[in-house]
């Protein structure tokens, strides 16, 4: 199955990049298995293979919480449901 998610963290800082945002940025970038990865000013999205996509996104809360972050916005949506199933 494929899946792609959508996370944010916070708290924005329009002056810097705060060292939460770099430490999501840093996991999902150093990330196997995930394509199509668009590191965005206020989200970053990724794609792949729902087993590659859980592991990074358990990296990018356990690292963006420990650098700071007092919230992290996800979402996660199947993209293709190998031989239908969505689970």
């Amino acid at each position: 199955m494929r899946v792609r998610v959508e996370f944010t963290t916070e708290p924005f800082d329009l002056d810097e990049v705060p060292g939460h945002a770099v430490a999501a940025r840093e996991a999902v970038e150093g990330a196997q298995g995930l394509e199509s990865v668009d590191v965005g000013p206020f989200g970053t999205t990724a794609e792949g293979d729902a087993e590659a996509v859980l592991a990074a996104v358990d990296t990018v809360l356990r690292r963006s919480l420990r650098a700071g972050a007092s919230r992290v916005t996800l979402q996660v949506n199947v993209v293709d449901a190998a031989d239908g199933d969505a689970g």
